[in-house]
């Protein structure tokens, strides 16, 4: 297949009208990606030297979501629309370019596997110059029928044309097509609209190309794998479905999830051997889970790393650019953003920790704050290896608290802290015996007078 030249159709020009959204349809995503990167991800590694994206609505948008993954997209506008034919010959001028293989794929059908159009791109190698895509639906009512006949594909028979023999037929058309490209032009250039809507049909190639007495073939697909999205509820069921291929995935990679069902991950998730995460978390896009790392239960995580054996939550928050290295922990009710921890520092409760540097083997105290915005600008606070930081601290940046410094608890910190120093930034205590009873008494009077009435 490595000798073989492939081109990859998406048609993405759908509007979406039943998203009930102002974005086109293949914009809306699942696991933090537009559904069409999906497709273009997936046709990318069937084996897709070159991508056309056939676009309408919103076609700007499509472009620029598709080529953060697929830079070298050619993009094509399909003005009317006038059928699936009509669609692909959008693109008429990236398929005259003579690709060995070509792959029609939808925009939003996003959970389509590499494995499927593998293998109708090996049936084009054997011979064939058409394959379908087929698949086997609880339900086929509604659905195309795919027609065979000694191993070959003479006809796909839409469900209101189907006789009651056809119906009983469950292989079902999913849409997905590869197409020998010696043949494609001339077989969608031969499909017509002679029929109720007007519309030129892809579908109508079959029948072409067998009474032509080319080989079609089908291939069967998992139901799950061809499912395209039309609302939202049909988009919650592709995430559920992705997540669940996700979660097995890193199981069988090596992590432990102790309840599979309430961890999330982003498409681009990477997660190492002997982690275990705990029930309901959350990975956000561009988050690194190092081996033995331990991530503990309601914990959200987005574009971080956690190094290897570290420890994150419970309920805690790491932002973009939070770094933890080596055995680093940051536990619970502590929020990262934008830092380094680095090796054997602890973070453990009741923190934040933002644009700031702490050192290996440092302490942060439960309540520490490091105040790096003043409303303006964002400032750096570095605090450096062995330090120690008492309990409803405040260091406000830009600082610098050296190597084994020792900052006392309730301490607003606003200068330079050396090395090994100790620093106090808190106001002197004053006791005045009995004026706590003297306020108390105060205070319940006004009570009283206000609730009575008395100005």
């Amino acid at each position: 297949m490595t000798s073989r030249t492939c081109l990859s159709i998406i048609l993405a020009a759908g509007e979406g009208t039943r998203m009930k959204s102002t974005s086109p349809k293949v914009l809306h995503q699942i696991a933090g990606l537009p559904m069409v990167a999906h497709v273009a991800r997936t046709a990318e590694a069937a084996g897709a030297d070159g991508l056309a994206l056939v676009v309408g609505h919103g076609g700007d948008e499509v472009k620029a979501a598709a080529e953060r993954f697929a830079p070298g997209a050619e993009v094509f506008v399909q003005t009317e629309r006038l059928g699936t034919a009509h669609a692909v010959l959008a693109a008429r001028a990236a398929i005259a370019r003579g690709h060995d293989d070509v792959l029609v794929m939808f925009g939003d059908t996003p959970l389509v596997e590499a494995e499927s159009l593998a293998t109708a791109r090996q049936k084009l190698a054997d011979g064939a110059a058409v394959v379908v895509i087929g698949f086997r639906p609880p339900n086929p009512a509604g659905y195309g029928r795919l027609l065979e006949k000694d191993g070959r594909l003479v006809a796909i028979r839409e469900d209101k044309d189907c006789s009651e023999e056809e119906r009983k037929i469950g292989f079902c058309n999913a849409g997905l097509m590869a197409v020998a490209g010696a043949h494609a032009l001339k077989l969608l250039d031969q499909v017509g609209n002679a029929n109720a809507k007007g519309e030129f049909y892809l579908t109508d190639i079959v029948e072409i190309a067998d009474k032509a007495g080319l080989k079609v073939v089908a291939t069967e697909a998992s139901f799950d794998s061809v499912l395209g999205i039309n609302n939202r509820a049909e988009l919650a069921e592709a995430e559920a479905i992705w997540q669940k291929r996700r979660r097995r995935q890193a199981m069988l990679e090596g992590a432990t999830l102790i309840a599979p069902e309430t961890v999330y991950f982003s498409h681009d998730t990477e997660i190492g051997s002997d982690v275990l995460v705990e029930p309901n978390v959350w990975f956000g896009p561009g988050v690194k889970i190092a081996g033995g790392a331990t991530i503990h239960a309601f914990s959200h995580l987005e574009g971080s790393n956690v190094g290897p054996r570290a420890e994150v939550g419970p309920f805690a928050r790491l932002r973009p650019g939070a770094d933890l290295h080596e055995k680093a922990k940051v536990g619970n009710f502590c929020e990262v953003k934008k830092a380094t921890v680095e090796k054997g520092a602890k973070v453990n409760h009741l923190t934040y920790i933002g644009d700031a540097r702490v050192g290996a083997g440092a302490n942060i105290g439960a309540g520490t704050i490091t105040c790096n915005y003043d409303g303006y600008s964002k400032f750096f606070t570095d605090i450096g290896a062995g330090a120690f930081i008492g309990s409803n601290s405040s260091l406000v940046a830009p600082i610098v608290i050296g190597a084994g410094a020792y900052v006392a608890s309730g301490s607003v910190i606003t200068e330079e802290v050396p090395g090994d120093a100790l620093a106090f930034g808190r106001a002197r205590q004053k006791t005045l015996p009995g004026k706590g009873k003297e306020l108390r008494e105060r205070f319940a009077s006004a009570a009283a007078a206000k609730k009575a009435g008395v100005k």
